[in-house]
């Protein structure tokens, strides 16, 4: 995956790109607006981690005219505004999903990848059995309890950010913006 962090604070940015770089992401790093669209329009991304007080402008704007040219590109927004109204805004405006900073969010290798495969679908059901294929090889012997055991892991260390995965019966697991 190839990932735009667009982070002002260049000691933050170096740290964030350096994480998901030893997970193995491919991570495109930028401190303004400006070299943020640059970016967007020169390469295809498949999350763009936002800022929204950058030197040149309101990352909200970037969000705003991303999703005016019907853009789905993931949003998560990574912001010191920690305010309801600003969270509430930030997902109406058509963020993903909103990270307050500072921010601590160490999880073990299957539970990260679990809320990766559930943020590329926030809004939308994802089946138990996409999620086994997904998370185990083949030669591994995991089944769909496992995955329940990952997602319960999972949602007690979200629910206190609000952020809430959800159960649908017979079909699989929806993860709701707070």
């Amino acid at each position: 995956m190839r990932l735009l962090l667009v982070e002002d604070n260049e000691t933050l940015a170096a740290n964030v790109a350096k994480t998901f770089r030893a997970k193995g992401y491919a991570v495109d790093a930028v401190g303004t607006a400006d070299d943020a669209r640059a970016a967007l329009g020169t390469q295809p991304y498949d999350l763009l981690i936002l800022d929204l007080g950058l030197p040149d402008g309101d990352g909200l704007d970037l969000v705003r005219r991303l999703r005016r040219a019907r853009s789905r590109l993931p949003v998560l927004v990574l912001t010191a505004r920690a305010s309801l109204q600003s969270r509430v805004t930030g997902l109406n405006t058509g963020a993903d999903d909103y990270l307050v900073k500072p921010f601590a969010l160490d999880l073990p290798r299957r539970e990260l990848c679990l809320l990766e495969l559930l943020l590329l679908r926030a809004g939308q059901v994802v089946q138990k059995q996409v999620l086994l294929e997904k998370l185990f090889s083949y030669d591994e012997d995991a089944g769909l309890n496992a995955i329940e055991i990952y997602v319960h892991r999972l949602r007690k260390k979200l629910e206190p950010a609000g952020i809430r995965i959800r159960t649908i019966r017979g079909l699989g697991y929806l993860l709701e913006n707070p």
